[in-house]
């Protein structure tokens, strides 16, 4: 008869590297539940606006909702498990299930009226456009100086409310 000191961790240690890497992926990947995701996504600017790409593999278009309210993107959806087939058990599940949602906080010179969305080949492509007035260079004129300082108050508003009404006197 051997014997071995115990410490209470025999069973808890794998004998081998290669047994312990094993563990430590099939349970990491096992005990997954379908509690929700998070898709990967692309998202860059253009001169005219932004594009965002979200991966989005066997989601239906009819499962995503995009929203856009105070300055934020949000494309939410949900990824059904419905692979339930009689006489079949999984030894592995490393797709992702559930709901997911993001979120992207875009800057005021979009123009929300005109963000568009498609769904080609498992890829959400949502574009967002700038808005051309937001955006646009101007040349502001600088009013002010000495003569205007010289000019009687009187004199300045009859100016500003006959420029306004469209009259020079």
């Amino acid at each position: 008869m051997v014997l071995r000191k115990y410490n209470g961790m025999q069973n808890e240690m794998p004998q081998t590297f290669s047994s312990m890497l094993d563990r430590f992926f099939n349970e990491s990947v096992n005990t997954r539940g379908f509690t929700g995701f998070t898709p990967h996504v692309d998202a860059c600017e253009t001169d005219n606006g932004y594009e965002i790409e979200v991966a989005l593999p066997g989601i239906r278009k009819e499962d995503i909702a995009i929203d856009f309210q105070e300055g934020k993107l949000t494309i939410s959806g949900e990824r059904r498990f419905e692979k339930k087939e009689e006489g079949r058990r999984y030894q592995m599940l490393e797709t992702q299930y559930g709901t997911f949602s993001r979120s992207f906080y875009l800057p005021d010179n979009v123009n929300p009226d005109k963000i568009s969305a498609q769904l080609q080949d498992g890829v959400l492509m949502v574009s967002v456009p700038k808005d051309e007035h937001k955006t646009m260079k101007r040349q502001i004129t600088i009013s002010g100086g000495e003569e205007e300082a010289k000019q009687p108050a009187k004199q300045k508003r009859m100016a500003a409310s006959a420029t306004e009404n469209g009259k020079e006197k």
